[in-house]
């Protein structure tokens, strides 16, 4: 077999294989009289059919067995000839395979980038300083002291008004007719929540207790029910009371309300050791994604186009996943992708480049995981988690997933030796935006 090589763009290589006559008729002698001699024919003993009865029969089911084979053959031994290591499938391209003549394919992938790792100790990263004050712990409290407020009554005369609840009877109508799931009694609207179509509360406003009001809105033109978007609708609307949220005192006595705490003091306590341990873990998370983007700008490399691509749909559909959970549509989430989409490429292609200097720091560092490790960390996921110990040796008995593990306990390791060895300044924590 001949072979020659092209260099695409980037990462893409185009192999030409021609396989010679003779190589051709060979396999599709060898596996006609494979088939002769295993054959049950009628009218001929087993194995003693002519071969050309045999051709006449299986012709189609060997054009394919044999092209199976030469492309298989011929593209393994051109890539072991120009020393080639292809990232996925190639896309293959092949000429009308005839018995006894010459045949050529090509075969278009991507191979792994060449990594040379210049510098990888001494990174000069920020970590930022851990910093527990009191304004966070008291935010803390005041949120668990508005979960543990109670809804009381309004005893004086006035009209509704933001921050009050409304206790209200409410009809819908589009297009003269009851607006499907748009009545119910007994409502209780927080007004200023932002519970209903923009507009509704702020026309509850001003309303007093037994008061009767229609209401004229539009429906947003973005609404997530296609058939009512951008229509108007009528509400007629009925205040029943108003009520106000009534907070408790934040001491001793909600301390115990809400957990095992003898004291408020108790509780700030917890509240601090948790917010330390939550401070802890997202400033590491943080330090650990600036030293490999630290590591992928000191050590530039190609990201294959086909991980990457593979990369950023992953993260797509990650990201997808979690906005839906939080309430954000189909077409709302296409505007979402469509707004940050250099941010998902950038992002593809940062865990694409880490990956493969994390690889290759890995051999030259000597911390590659074993099967021993991999057993150490499922068996500590199990204490962590409480999960039966033969359940997680289960997930993790298919391949991928077990590899998958194998490169994150590599990782980490390789992480920790560019920590340790990192230029760490460290730095005041970032006001939240």
């Amino acid at each position: 077999m001949k072979s020659t090589l092209d260099k695409m763009d980037g990462l893409y290589r185009k192999l030409n294989v021609e396989v010679p006559a003779e190589k051709v008729q060979s396999a599709f002698d060898r596996i006609y009289k494979g088939i002769q001699q295993s054959a049950s024919i009628k009218g001929f003993r087993k194995g003693k059919a002519p071969l050309a009865t045999i051709k006449s029969l299986y012709a189609e089911k060997v054009q394919d067995d044999v092209l199976n084979d030469l492309v298989s053959e011929g593209y393994q031994a051109a890539l072991d000839e120009h020393s080639l290591n292809p990232i996925g499938y190639p896309k293959l391209k092949f000429d009308n395979l005839k018995d006894g003549e010459s045949f050529s394919f090509t075969a278009e992938f991507e191979i792994r980038p060449q990594v040379e790792i210049k510098k990888f100790e001494g990174l000069k990263v920020e970590k930022e300083k851990m910093i527990v004050d009191d304004s966070q712990i008291d935010k803390i409290l005041e949120n668990i002291q508005t979960s543990q407020a109670e809804l009381v009554p309004l005893f004086e005369e006035r009209p509704a008004a933001l921050g009050d609840t409304a206790d209200i009877n409410f009809d819908g109508y589009v297009d003269g007719l009851p607006l499907q799931g748009g009545k119910a009694d007994n409502h209780m609207l927080e007004l200023g929540s932002g519970q209903f179509i923009e507009g509704f509360e702020d026309k509850v406003v001003g309303m007093r207790i037994g008061e009767e009001k229609e209401i004229n809105l539009q429906f947003p033109s973005e609404y997530h029910n296609a058939d009512i978007a951008g229509k108007p609708v009528l509400f007629k609307v009925k205040l029943n009371a108003l009520k106000k949220k009534s907070l408790p005192t934040i001491n001793d006595e909600l301390a115990k309300k809400v957990g095992d705490f003898e004291t408020l003091e108790a509780l700030k306590t917890a509240i601090r050791e948790d917010i330390t341990k939550n401070e802890e873990r997202r400033i590491q998370e943080d330090l650990r994604n600036k030293v490999l983007r630290k590591l992928v700008e000191e050590n530039p490399i190609e990201a294959p186009e086909t991980l990457k691509t593979q990369q950023k749909q992953m993260i797509i559909e990650d990201v997808k996943q979690r906005l839906h959970q939080q309430g954000m549509s189909d077409k709302d989430f296409e505007d979402y992708k469509e707004k940050w989409a250099n941010d998902f490429e950038d992002s593809a292609k940062f865990m694409v480049q880490s990956t493969f200097l994390v690889d290759a720091l890995a051999d030259q560092l000597g911390v590659r995981a074993t099967a021993k490790d991999i057993e150490e960390k499922i068996s500590s996921y199990a204490k962590e988690t409480g999960i039966d110990i033969e359940r997680l040796n289960e997930f993790y008995k298919d391949g991928d997933k077990r590899s998958r593990l194998g490169f994150q306990v590599t990782e980490e390791r390789v992480v920790s030796y560019l920590i340790e060895k990192a230029d760490i300044k460290e730095v005041e924590p970032k006001k939240e935006a």
